[in-house]
């Protein structure tokens, strides 16, 4: 069995590919664990797409399965909300939905085993305890007093510790490894605490919960998974992760392999930071389009092809590195390019009137939806006396190279006429708030019979057409390249106080006043936009801007393939 040839080649993908080759396996099964105790970002989509991919490249499956090993933290929110994540990006479970909960008696008939095989005993040690008895990187732990309990009386604690005779915190069950081991792992490592809490599965059942480390290998195991990949931060479990299965009697024996997370910059991807910013109220929810997290993606307007295709882009390595959030924008950017229709919207609206138009007159021009795919069809914008455009396209006293409207100077009007500016109108503040203009009606279309040239082309709304709507035009939610390490220790001090602008009175075409929450446009010379699919109704659409027009990618292409971030 091999690869498909589209796909592309990394090292996890080798492995696959070398142990089908030898026999080893006969069927690939990976599997997506999350702990459902936040939403998922960026950096799980990257997890996402390749455990689904290698599965669906190989012929294999993926499972999903909930780690759901800690009740003090889980909800049914954060599993519905990954659940529509992983759909959203494109793949399927099928029926291979799981829980770690789903093995809590056979797990806990796991740790019975290891008492009795002498490999684990009840720890009657307080965590602050544990923590001093356990050593430092350079220094070798000790033992507990309490690690040579006879194998009895381990059960007989074990079992009334299921049974809910102890307080939180009254003990343990810790495993018997080595408290001198070089990998602190290894040292003596908790496999149960005692957590009164109800479990979102499991209600009031257990007051006992097994530690992450122990259920998870042991959970890869139970499934069948052949190929358990995670993220460098687990490398130094691995030994502990291959000690339980070399220790108990399981039916299938994975592997673990570890590969690079995504650090992203301008960004933080600790689902605890990204609790903190919800909590304290410095984003609007895990879906504020600011956050990295795949619903605020959503949000924002982005697809899931191009978050599929930045995964592939990064590829997968064995050493961490920053990616640059350009290469994120770029790959929205070239995917929203093909699949975006344009209309016009002016955010900051300058008054125009042009003197030679009929009062009482208006025209239907039309405009192409795409500027290159004819697929996307045309639409009719209505044409009138009094029109719209950016204040930015207008300067009484241009600066050199400045090619847009000034006084005495033309225009063109995207898909309308060529405009000359006659007169600018200003209040008592002496701030320009109407232009008065003349047009050329042999110009309609924007094209001038006689072949005179204009160096520049503006969007407008008719105002008497225009639909009002507000714009939040987002921006990097931190002001730091790497705000983990920035801000003396403090990520929230690296916090953008620019990352979000509200935009009122903004003004759009009619075409776009019934849009669907969700529907992503490109406003012409703006940027990308997206429906808000929260706030926005009917009457008054809210807009998302998704990503600027502007693209700096070519600046760091160079540097992005010298670092080995891309191919």
């Amino acid at each position: 069995m091999t690869a498909k040839t589209e796909a592309p080649s990394n090292f996890i993908r080798e492995i696959v590919k070398t142990d089908l080759a030898a026999g080893k396996h006969t069927r690939v099964m990976t599997r997506f664990p999350p702990e459902p105790n936040g939403y998922l970002h960026i950096g799980h989509a990257k997890s996402i797409c390749l455990n689904f991919g290698i599965a669906r490249d190989f012929n294999g499956v993926c499972n999903l399965r909930f780690d759901d090993t800690n009740p003090t933290k889980e909800e049914v929110e954060y599993v519905e909300a990954i659940k529509a994540d992983v759909r959203w990006l494109g793949f399927d479970w099928e029926d291979r939905e799981y829980y770690a909960s789903n093995y809590f008696e056979q797990l806990y008939d796991f740790a019975v085993q290891l008492i009795r095989d002498g490999k684990a005993y009840v720890d009657s040690l307080s965590a602050d305890e544990i923590r001093a008895h356990r050593g430092t990187l350079t220094e070798a732990g000790k033992n507990s007093p309490f690690r040579e309990r006879s194998v009895e009386e381990n059960l007989d604690l074990f079992a009334r510790m299921r049974a809910g005779e102890f307080e939180d915190g009254t003990h343990v069950l810790r495993a018997k490894i080595d408290m001198a081991a070089p990998n602190i792992n290894l040292r003596d490592p908790t496999l149960y605490r005692i957590r009164r809490v109800s479990h979102h599965r499991t209600g009031d059942a257990w007051c006992i919960y097994p530690m992450y480390d122990f259920a998870h290998g042991l959970s890869d195991s139970i499934e069948g998974v052949t190929h358990s990949i995670c993220t460098l931060e687990f490398e130094n479990n691995r030994p502990l992760y291959d000690w339980f299965l070399d220790n108990l009697p399981v039916a299938s024996r994975p592997r673990q392999y570890e590969f690079a997370r995504l650090n992203l910059s301008y960004t933080v991807m600790s689902k605890r930071k990204l609790l903190k910013l919800v909590q304290e109220g410095i984003v609007d929810g895990w879906d504020d389009p600011r956050m990295p997290t795949i619903s605020g993606l959503r949000r924002r307007g982005f697809t899931p092809e191009a978050v599929r295709n930045f995964c592939e882009r990064i590829g997968v390595a064995k050493r961490d590195s920053m990616v640059d959030i350009a290469l994120l924008e770029y790959s929205l950017r070239d995917d929203l390019n093909d699949r975006a229709p344009r209309f016009m919207g002016v955010l900051n609206p300058l008054r125009v009137v042009i003197e030679n138009y009929p009062e009482d007159q208006h025209e239907e021009l039309e405009a192409r939806n795409h500027p290159t795919d004819p697929g996307f069809g045309t639409r009719m914008v209505p044409f009138s006396r009094v029109l719209y455009i950016e204040q930015d396209d207008f300067r009484e006293d241009p600066p050199k190279k400045f090619f847009r409207l000034a006084p005495g100077r033309e225009v063109r009007l995207r898909y309308a006429y060529l405009i000359t500016c006659t007169d600018v109108i200003k209040n008592d503040a002496g701030e320009v708030v109407e232009l008065r203009c003349t047009y050329d009606p042999a110009t309609r279309g924007g094209n001038a019979p006689d072949g005179r040239k204009v160096k520049s082309t503006i969007h407008w709304v008719a105002a008497a057409h225009a639909v009002d709507a507000d714009v939040r035009l987002y921006d990097r939610l931190f002001s730091e390249a790497d705000p983990e390490t920035a801000g003396d220790g403090d990520f929230k001090a690296c916090l953008n106080p620019k990352s979000l602008t509200r935009l009122k009175g903004c003004r759009i075409e009619p075409a776009l006043a019934g849009v669907e929450p969700g529907a992503i446009v490109q406003f012409e010379r703006l940027g990308y936009f997206c429906a808000d699919s929260k706030d926005g109704t009917p009457e008054g659409p809210v807009f998302n801007r998704t990503v600027t027009l502007r693209d700096p990618w070519a600046k760091i292409d160079k540097q992005l393939k010298a670092k080995g971030i891309i191919g």
